[in-house]
């Protein structure tokens, strides 16, 4: 790989191609503070699509979002090249491509910017002229070090792995608002649950499992438990919410996501499966438990040091399997006793 041509300068305007799914968005924000540390003059952008924009709503190492409208103008076919044309009008002079993927090199090929790095993955190295070659040892660590590994491919010095998840004022103040009106905190723990995870149900533990974890909790701290989700998560803390009346309250798809990430900050415990919200708590460096089940332990955890993963060794796991084909032991062995006594240790 040749040496980056581009310069510094208040002119000078760069890409980064975000990652698609909130977990990942958050687990690259380390990638962006350092790229504005390369480049301290410089105009950056990030392209993203529109669920994992509060992610850098926020950051102040962002100076603008473009919006990547892939259910509308930018949707697949004739969008792609409409995307490829709104890129252009901007004239970036580089592209740092987080996203892995085929369309997000050819977007940058395709909008003309001069220089494109990324990955040699999925066959795109034809059109990166900064191509970087993924050593295999990455695949091994953690996932912020995959993405760091991009910078560091291309000559860029790095700024550690410290998450940046910036609450605004208006997100922290409605946060005070819904535990106010709820009689929540002051000089009782505020405690949350996320019991939903995208891609299936191998990564969830059970619903009566935290529904039994909700009531001793409920029970011993004399508080009700936040359920955190997204709109699709709905039933499902209606249903934890009836196996333990009157010691939950259900906000799944009642918040946007910068709000659920001001109440998630405002938590003295967290506790969820492996999820975009798990790394929401520990970029805002919450005290949380995750539960772990059918991911790469290593590759995802929680980066926080006040986070505790708790996890059951099996033969089968990580299977990273959206479905578990046998008896989910992964999960199924993972008590509410368990759970609690954790929860009770972070708690005090």
């Amino acid at each position: 790989m040749r040496n980056l041509k581009f310069k510094d300068s208040s002119q000078a305007r760069i890409l980064i191609r975000a990652a698609n799914w909130v977990g990942d968005a958050i687990m690259t924000t380390p990638v962006i503070r350092a790229v504005r540390k390369n480049y301290p003059a410089s105009h950056i952008t990030v392209l993203a699509k529109p669920w994992v924009i509060p992610v850098y709503a926020n950051n102040p190492h962002v100076d603008g979002i473009m919006v990547y409208e892939n259910r509308g103008r930018h949707k697949m076919g004739m969008g792609t090249l409409r995307l490829a044309g709104d890129i252009r009008r901007n004239r970036f002079d580089l592209a740092i491509l987080m996203q892995n993927a085929f369309e997000a090199a050819l977007l940058a090929f395709l909008a003309r910017i001069p220089e494109r790095v990324g990955y040699n993955t999925d066959g795109r190295s034809l059109l990166l002229n900064q191509c970087v070659k993924l050593d295999p040892v990455l695949k091994k660590r953690h996932l912020i070090d995959y993405y760091i590994g991009i910078l560091k491919g291309a000559g860029l010095e790095a700024d550690g792995g410290k998450l940046d998840l910036v609450l605004s004022g208006e997100d922290k103040a409605v946060a005070k608002k819904i535990l106010a009106e709820n009689q929540l905190g002051e000089t009782r723990p505020v405690i949350g649950i996320n019991p939903g995870a995208t891609g299936g149900t191998a990564k969830r533990w059970f619903p009566d499992r935290y529904a039994k974890l909700c009531k001793q909790l409920s029970q011993q701290y004399q508080t009700k438990v936040l359920i955190f989700g997204g709109p699709g998560d709905d039933a499902l803390g209606n249903q934890i919410m009836d196996m333990a009346p009157g010691c939950c309250i259900n906000i799944a798809g009642k918040t946007t996501l910068s709000q659920a990430f001001g109440l998630i900050g405002a938590c003295d415990l967290f506790v969820t499966n492996d999820s975009g919200l798990m790394h929401a708590a520990a970029a805002l460096d919450v005290n949380q438990v995750a539960i772990i089940g059918s991911t790469d332990y290593v590759a995802t955890a929680p980066s926080n040091k006040n986070s505790i993963m708790v996890r059951q060794e099996t033969s089968c796991a990580p299977c990273l399997k959206d479905e578990c084909p046998i008896d989910h032991r992964c999960m199924t062995r993972i008590s509410v006793d368990r759970v609690m006594e954790v929860c009770q240790s972070v708690l005090g």
